[in-house]
């Protein structure tokens, strides 16, 4: 496994080469959810590549940037085990260079659920996608389902900017109690752990109620929030039903919908999701 710490040792490497890139772009902290990407990038290409950057221009002023968990030696090592060929780690400087005044927005994506409640974020998070996409020149990336909206803005990018490279999703990497994973998890007390799986039991919640015939969007969100209002210590910040390509709510599900929550369980914010519909 070879580690590139700037722009020029990772197109190097390369280089050397041959065949098809997987990438995998993370902020660290890595867990069995970043590790079952690299697996699935091996599995698709003769390479894979993973980045390790945690990216300034998509926390608020007010968000964890300088708390953010941060492993790099450890993150090598998991790298290193699950076979990565190139890990790309670069510093501030290299990604954000003097004088750097270009951005990236994703609009009518963005707009909604986590853009609203985190503005910037989304323009943040494009910005630093496309310049890995453009500095790894990979031919798939690999993303998780966890951040769903994050997804589909990153779907949109790839299509509207004409980049060459084929966005995989993956399935969303759960703990034993059906808590998302997350880099941000270990805030977590062991107690809170188990006390967020309220959010997986209220997913779950709505796919039966649907499973059972229910269509009204206003009675299956109804349904999610007197789940999660079991976790006292659960504080709600949306719980919606919305169009699976476009994030928009719907009043009816007659298709494939998704649920998106957003929650806080201490000052720890979970967001979490999963797709619903008929069949």
């Amino acid at each position: 496994m070879f580690l590139a710490r700037s722009i020029q040792e990772f197109r190097e490497a390369r280089s050397t080469l041959g065949g098809t890139l997987g990438l995998v772009p993370t902020m660290g902290a890595l867990h069995a959810g970043h590790l079952s990407l690299a697996e699935r990038a091996r599995r698709d290409n003769q390479a894979c590549a993973l980045t390790i950057f945690v990216n300034p221009i998509q926390f608020g002023p007010s968000e964890d940037f300088a708390t953010y968990p941060r492993y790099l030696e450890q993150d090598l090592q998991r790298c290193a085990s699950a076979g990565v060929h190139l890990v790309f780690a670069p510093s501030m400087e290299e990604m954000y260079p003097p004088g750097f005044q270009s951005w990236v927005t994703v609009e009518n994506l963005s707009r909604r659920w986590e853009g609203e409640r985190r503005p910037g974020h989304f323009r943040g998070v494009a910005t630093v996608v496309a310049k890995l996409l453009n500095v790894t020149q990979p031919n798939r990336a690999y993303f998780g389902e966890k951040d769903y909206q994050q997804l589909q803005v990153i779907h949109a990018l790839v299509r509207d900017l004409n980049i060459p490279v084929e966005v995989v999703g993956c399935p969303t990497v759960r703990e034993e109690n059906g808590l998302a994973m997350s880099s941000r998890n270990v805030f977590l007390s062991p107690e809170q752990r188990q006390r967020a799986e309220i959010i997986y039991r209220a997913l779950r919640r709505g796919q039966e109620l649907v499973r059972s015939g229910e269509r009204q969007v206003a009675r299956l969100e109804e349904a999610l929030r007197q789940v999660l209002a079991q976790e006292p210590e659960l504080r709600l910040d949306y719980v919606a039903v919305v169009d699976a390509k476009t994030l928009e709510p719907l009043s009816q599900l007659n298709g494939i919908g998704r649920v998106l929550v957003a929650a806080y369980l201490g000052s720890v914010r979970l967001i979490d999701n999963a797709a619903i519909g008929p069949g």
